[in-house]
């Protein structure tokens, strides 16, 4: 028999002030962008994650995404012209 109480599990996860690692933002502002989101990940991200850190990497994520897409739409353009 075990002597672990299953109310006083102390992992990371569960300490109120815990606050998702940087992979775990990323993975929510990922989800996020595609519309993907869980439910418990959202929950997580409200209640033990900060503003911003989650809008620091949107801002990051959303520019990356405009210059791909700008790098991609040159590439298209130049090639059809042949140039």
């Amino acid at each position: 028999m075990s002597d672990r109480d299953p109310n006083n599990d102390n992992t990371p996860e569960d300490k109120p002030d815990h606050r998702p690692r940087f992979l775990q933002v990323l993975h929510s502002v990922l989800a996020a962008l595609f519309g993907v989101q869980s439910g418990a990940n959202r929950e997580r991200d409200f209640q033990k994650g900060k503003a911003g850190d989650y809008i620091g990497v949107y801002v990051i994520m959303v520019i990356a995404l405009v210059v791909t897409v700008f790098i991609v739409v040159s590439i298209v353009i130049s090639s059809a012209t042949g140039g």
